[in-house]
């Protein structure tokens, strides 16, 4: 604080007519009214509660009367031009001993503050102008007004338009135009957050945040880029906005010592910022904030408020004979009723804790030395880290200043370069701004810094980039642009048709921010988490497309089959975009083409487009397929081929051989066999349909048909096992185990029944038949037994005998036998007994008995 002038004369010492007081609630004009009287004065001094209002005042001055003559001092800045003559100050940074014409000092009723109302109360009662002293404040503070100074003159003034209560509203239905108040960083934070999620966006106001960002947030708010501001009890102190509701998130509030209730005087002072001159505004409640009493609306309506009973006070008439002395000279009593000591200050805790170090204790000796002390511990704590840190940067401070008569620039230099850094969060790039302040607040000091215009815009410049960072921080976090754009309203209260246009691109605009594409005759949104924004994306690009379908219709009928894609799925794609599937038709050729849902105005855009789609898809396949297509047509020339075309288009391509078949003449199985059409043993069929540039195109008609999983064969492949192909896939046959590719079944058919009948004797199979076929050599009995083929399989050898197994043998045709005459049996003539034969005697020696 620095010492006041004799200019300052007490308030007994003026006449009454120079000290006057303008009353009454928020809305009043009561600021627009001091500025006009200082400005009709030759010099004027106009103190403010915050430096963001005297910087916004600064500016509005600068406007009217021009640099030259207009100052700002607040303890981070002082711009003071030679011939300045009006003065935009905070309280605390007024140039008491400087004479001027006019004095006013704004929300005079912060002197009942415990932190800061000994200042506002030196205010009131030292410092006068020459010609005119103002007081701008609440009506509370009337009574101590009048015992203070019994001279004022207090004029009253009534709001200039209503302020309704309508109670507690949900956050999500609060109306646009509408501050959101709440009393702790995390709390705006969370509040900001559902605000973007639900309404788009929101603006971010809080006393911790530069007069850059701030001025940046609250432009964001009145440019109607966002319709909702959330912000701390800071939106109280003179914040003009078009606001039109106030909601409280609580009741409420952290002092520094306790949470407490909210005073009515405090609810009517946030709650006031809402209507704007003769535009009436409402207040309530939000979130989890309990509705407020009766007592409490009546009171904030009516702006009938108990009555201020005393001020807050600290001595100015200090002794600075040694550290001691002053602090005792700061601990003295209040002089006079309705003067009370307040809390302990910064200031005075700062001091407190030096007194204690001895460093310092041995250097402050003396009144120069304790006067130096005693402006040193005045540099405000921004930081409020609450770790010493602060009175630690203090005594530093101070033993340069008592040694060297000046701050060191390389401790500037190096603070400022640790700050200056863009890097982090909001919460530490608003640290870094606090910590900046603190170096603004010395290098404004006059006589402390050499070169202190250099320094102090060097701390401009830094300010200024961690500002510009710590916005678009606010913005990136807690504004959807695009979301704002889409819930943006009138002012009655109406939704605003949204400006859309598509680019050559195929972006959909609205608003000019971009929320998806065309995508075939659809739309993609981009990906939102909010299904709210959602709905609204799908209405307005809804709306877009509609209008543009016309034209990308007239498009798609100018485009040929070349703009086409089938994927292996069956999915049509045009220009990257699922349009359509292809579905089973008529026949495996001819299959169906199905549109997706579009944003078709009528049946007859959508009729239009599946009718060119099917062209093309017809087209495209002629194409692909051409080998087939050309064949069926020398076919249908042909009056005994007409059937056998209309088979192979029935059947796929492939069709069985039947006995009639056998009949066709030479001149024509060499026709066929011209135009790609190979007769076999079991099948005829087109070879060319079943190459490698035709395959895929075949096996994905054969799935959409027969209604399976696509899966193409490799086309080099002979055999394929039966249980990955349920069906065999076009050109294959099944053969038990296995699918055979045709052209090798008629080979084997021919090796393994020549001329189409079994051999005449039972054969061996060839030794190289299963790697020829590419199977092992355990599945040919199977494969045989699929193929019809009569064989005997090989049978392994009991484990007693040795020898070679029996072999896997081909089965021939039976053999016919002639029938050998029948022989008519002789009757065996009964052998005579020669009783002199030799071998009588054996004879009855066999059959005789044993004994």
């Amino acid at each position: 604080m620095t010492a006041r002038s004799s200019s300052f004369m007490p308030a007994a010492g003026q006449p009454p007519r120079l000290i006057h007081a303008i009353l009454g609630p928020t809305n009043t004009g009561k600021t627009h009214y001091a500025l006009t009287r200082m400005m009709a004065h030759q010099s004027g001094i106009i103190g403010f509660p915050l430096r963001l209002l005297a910087r916004e005042n600064y500016e509005r001055l600068v406007k009217l009367k021009g640099e030259r003559h207009v100052a700002l001092l607040t303890g981070e800045e002082k711009i003071i031009p030679p011939h300045a003559r009006w003065f935009s100050c905070t309280v605390e940074a007024m140039p008491l001993d400087r004479k001027v014409e006019f004095i006013a000092i704004d929300e005079i009723q912060l002197a009942a503050d415990p932190d800061r109302g000994h200042i506002f109360t030196d205010r009131l009662l030292h410092a006068r102008g020459t010609g005119e002293t103002l007081f701008l404040g609440a009506e509370t503070i009337r009574g101590l007004l009048k015992q203070l100074i019994p001279s004022i003159t207090i004029e009253t003034r009534a709001r200039l338009s209503h302020l309704t209560n309508i109670g507690p509203v949900n956050l999500t239905r609060l109306p646009p135009r509408s501050a959101i108040v709440a009393f702790s960083a995390t709390e705006v934070y969370a509040i900001a957050e559902a605000i973007r999620q639900k309404r788009g966006g929101c603006a971010i106001i809080m006393g911790r945040l530069s007069p850059r960002t701030r001025n940046a947030q609250v432009a964001l708010y009145q440019n109607r880029d966002v319709d909702y501001l959330v912000a701390t009890d800071a939106i109280g102190m003179g914040l003009n906005m078009d606001v039109d509701h106030v909601a409280l998130a609580a009741l409420h509030k952290f002092d520094g010592l306790a949470s407490r209730a909210l005073t009515p005087q405090e609810v009517a002072q946030i709650t006031g910022r809402a209507g704007r001159g003769m535009r009436d505004g409402t207040f309530g409640t939000t979130g989890s904030c309990p509705p407020m009493s009766q007592e409490l609306i009546k009171a904030v309506e009516d702006h009938k408020f108990e009555p201020l009973h005393a001020l807050y006070w600290r001595q100015t008439a200090l002794d600075y004979s040694s550290p001691e002395t002053l602090y005792h000279s700061l601990m003295r009593k209040p002089p006079r009723p309705g003067l009370i000591t307040g809390r302990t200050a910064s200031d005075l805790d700062v001091l407190t804790g030096l007194m204690q170090m001895e460093d310092i204790r041995a250097a402050a000796r003396g009144t120069k030395a304790t006067t130096l002390l005693w402006e040193v511990c005045q540099i405000p704590d921004f930081r409020k880290l609450g770790d010493g840190s602060h009175t630690r940067l203090c005594g530093r401070l101070f033993l340069d200043l008592l040694k060297h008569h000046r701050i060191p620039p390389a401790w500037m230099e190096g603070q400022l370069r640790g700050l200056d850094r863009l890097d982090g969060d909001m919460d530490t790039l608003m640290h870094r701004l606090s910590g900046v302040r603190v170096c603004a607040y010395i290098a404004a000091r006059t006589g402390w810094m050499p070169q202190s215009r250099h320094w102090q815009d060097r701390c401009r410049t830094v300010e200024d980039r961690l500002s510009d960072t710590l916005h678009e921080r606010l913005k990136e976090r807690f504004v959807n642009k695009r979301a704002t754009a889409l819930l943006r309203r009138s002012d009655t209260g109406q939704r605003v048709e949204a400006l859309y246009a598509i680019t050559p691109q195929n972006r959909i605009l609205v608003e000019g921010h971009e929320i998806g594409r065309i995508t075939g005759f659809g739309m993609n949104l981009d990906a939102t988490a909010d299904p709210q924004e959602s709905a609204l994306l799908l209405k307005a690009g809804k709306r877009a497309l509609h209008h543009a379908m016309p034209a990308r219709i007239r498009y798609f009928l100018q485009q040929e089959m070349t703009a086409l894609h089938i994927t292996e799925a069956g999915h049509i794609h045009w220009e990257g975009a699922h349009i359509a599937s292809l579905t089973r038709g008529e026949d495996l050729f001819n299959p169906h083409s199905q549109l997706l849902p579009g944003e078709f105005r009528d049946t007859y855009q959508s009729r239009q487009v599946q009718e060119h789609l099917h062209t093309l898809i017809n087209a495209l396949l002629r194409k692909t397929l051409a080998p087939f297509f050309q064949m069926e047509a020398h076919l249908q020339k042909t009056a005994s081929l007409r059937g056998l075309a209309y088979r192979l288009r029935k059947d796929g391509g492939t069709t069985p051989t039947l006995p009639e078949d056998r009949a066709i003449s030479r001149e024509e199985k060499r026709f066929l066999h011209h135009h790609g059409i190979q007769i076999g043993e079991q099948f005829i069929y087109c070879p060319r349909l079943f190459k490698p540039a035709y395959l895929p195109m075949m096996s994905l008609l054969h799935t959409i048909w027969h209604r399976q999983e696509y899966r193409i064969p490799h086309a080099g492949s002979i055999c394929l096992p039966s249980a990955d192909y349920p069906t065999p896939p076009p050109g294959w046959q099944n053969a038990g185990p296995v699918h055979i590719r045709l052209d090798k079944l008629d080979a084997l058919l021919r090796l393994l029944r020549p001329h189409g009948k079994p051999p005449r004797h039972n054969q061996l199979i060839p030794p190289t038949l299963a790697s020829s076929l590419g199977v092992k050599s355990a599945l040919l009995p199977a494969l045989l037994k699929g193929l019809g083929i009569a064989h005997h399989p090989p049978q392994p050898l009991e484990e007693t005998r040795y020898g070679p197994a029996a072999p896997l043998i081909i089965l021939g045709r039976p053999h016919k036998h002639k029938t050998a005459p029948t022989r008519t049996k002789k009757t065996r003539k009964p052998q005579r007994a020669v009783a002199d034969s030799p071998f009588a005697a054996l004879q009855n020696w066999a059959i005789r008995p044993s004994s």
